[in-house]
Order: structure tokens, then sequence, then C-alpha cells
């Protein structure tokens, strides 16, 4: 942090930052006051001395309250953002007045929540009872993003456009395949290119995931394109909706085994040719060298468990 960024952390007062919050949400420096206990006069005060702070007007004064400016409204942003911060900071640390020894932030994609990390994750708390683990599930490239940021302490997602800077370990294999109903035309197929899906109308996940991504830059190579119906956000919701007659869709096929038992009986699984679909999933961190304690034995016994799976696959 350089000096001039280390004098203007210096002169922003949380507080004023709370007040200007609980203004914009109110819109009135006076109801303001009434929630907060204190007086208009005040936070009156509070906010010019942060407009001068700022150099900038961060609010428009007029009889029925007040309106943002746009800096105003950028402030808003960053302040709830760093509110936000230092809320989940305080339940952190006071996790670790009730007895936790160490925190672990995790995003991971849904490939590897669906198919992996429940066993993994479950192995390892019950082995170390004071870690909290808390995991969130994003698409991979948000999950690349949050690690850079460090917004995670790791990342578990697959990383084919690359990681950027982040250092990455390899944690397992899928394969994807194409789910289709049991009386479906490609059904008696033991393996098709996805190509051949193209004609058939397809239910997708979200734009930006891993699967839907190469999906389309496969379909573009061949001059085509996705007959796409419907997206959904869950791979239970593709099998749900594949069932009910609205398309076929492309999944990890080990999900679709683990699926089987709840949703998805009236369905098969067509493996694809495409190369594509056998892709690596990957632990992503910005040094695993320097990641808290807590955070490399996670790492340690995710790679195990890896080397483990692969064994057993031999």
């Amino acid at each position: 942090m350089s000096t001039s960024e280390r004098n203007f952390a210096r002169r922003i007062d949380l507080t004023s930052l709370q007040l200007f919050v609980a203004v914009c949400e109110l819109g009135s420096i006076g109801r303001a006051a009434e929630r907060e206990f204190i007086a208009a006069s005040a936070i009156s005060k509070r906010l010019s001395d942060l407009e001068a702070t700022l150099g900038t007007t961060l609010l428009y004064r007029h009889a029925r309250g007040v309106d943002l400016t746009p800096a105003g409204e950028s402030l808003l942003h960053h302040a709830r953002s760093v509110l936000y911060s230092l809320e989940k900071m305080q339940g952190e640390l006071s996790e670790y007045a009730d007895g936790v020894r160490g925190h672990v932030r995790v995003h991971a994609n849904i490939s590897a929540i669906v198919q992996f990390l429940p066993e993994d994750l479950g192995v390892f708390t019950r082995a170390h009872e004071a870690i909290k683990i808390d995991l969130e599930e994003h698409l991979s490239s948000e999950v690349i993003r949050a690690v850079q940021e460090g917004a995670a302490d790791l990342g578990v997602c697959h990383v084919a456009g690359g990681a950027g800077e982040l250092q990455s370990l390899s944690y397992r294999h899928d394969r994807l395949a194409l789910i289709v109903p049991t009386g479906h035309a490609l059904a008696a197929q033991g393996a098709i290119d996805f190509v051949d899906s193209l004609d058939f109308d397809h239910v997708g996940l979200h734009t930006n995931s891993s699967i839907y991504v190469a999906m389309h830059e496969a379909a573009l190579d061949a001059g085509r394109s996705i007959k796409l119906r419907i997206h959904v956000t869950g791979l239970d919701a593709m099998c749900r909706m594949i069932e009910n007659g609205l398309g076929i869709g492309v999944m990890p096929q080990r999900a679709f085994e683990l699926m089987q038992n709840g949703i998805g009986r009236g369905l098969v699984s067509v493996a694809l040719n495409d190369a594509w679909a056998a892709r690596e999933i990957r632990l992503v961190a910005r040094d695993f060298s320097t990641l808290p304690v807590a955070a490399r034995s996670l790492v340690n016994h995710l790679h195990a468990a890896a080397d483990a799976a692969e064994q057993i696959a031999a």
C-alpha cells in the first residue's frame, strides 16, 4: 500500500460510513438520526466532513430528504462492501473465541461440489473438528476471480481458460456425457460426437458456465448453433427438465450417476467422443505456500484424496 493509500484509509471514519449508508437507505438525515439514536446535526457534520475528505459532493440535499450524487452511489457500493467485510471478520473472530482453530473460505464450481467435495470435506471436517470451512458455489470464472481478489482462500474449479497468476494443483478428473430420455432417438447410441446432438433442443446451464462455454465453442467450430430451449442453474434442475421432454443436456457423467437414485430415473447417459468432454478440476490459490495453516491442511487433504482416487481408478 502506498503512502497516499495509507493516508486515505486513515482519514476514512467507519462510523461516518455507517451513518452515510443509513442516510442512503432511509433517504433522510432525520430518519437516519432516529434509527441510529444520534442527533441529526451530528450526522450532517459527519457527512460534510466525509465529503471534505473525499473532495466531492456525495448527497443532493433538499426539503424532502437527500438523493445520491454519482460519487455518492459509488461510495455507497464500496461502503456496503467494507461494512459487510467487517461483519464477516467479527463473525469469524468470535468463532475463534468459541474454540474454532482455523477458518477456510472455499469457492467451488458445481461439478466439484456435486461429484467430489461432499465426501472429501466430510472426511476432513471429522478429522479437524476445530477448523470451519465456508463453501460457496460459483461459476469457474467467478471462483478464479474470488481467489484473485482475496474473497476466497482456495478455489476448486476448471481452469481451461487459464488461471492467470494463480497457482494450481490437480484435484480430480471428470468426463461430460449427453443426458437424454430413455426413449430418445440418441438413447441407444454407445457414444456420439457432440455435433450429432445439435439437431435436438438442449437444456443448458448458465451461459458463463465452463460446460456451456465448451458446448458453444464446439458448435461454432462445426458451423452450427445450439437449439437452447431453456437455461437452468443446477444439474438436478437440468435432469428434471430433460425427464419432462424439454430437451437433452450435457453434464458430468459421475454427477448424473450420483443423482440417478433420486431424480433422473427415466434418463440415460450417452458418452461424448469429443476431446473437450474429458476435463480436469484443479485447486487454485494465490500462493499455496503462504496460505494459513488450516487452509494448507485442507489443500494437502484434497490433494491426497485425489491421489488415492487415481490409484483406485488405475
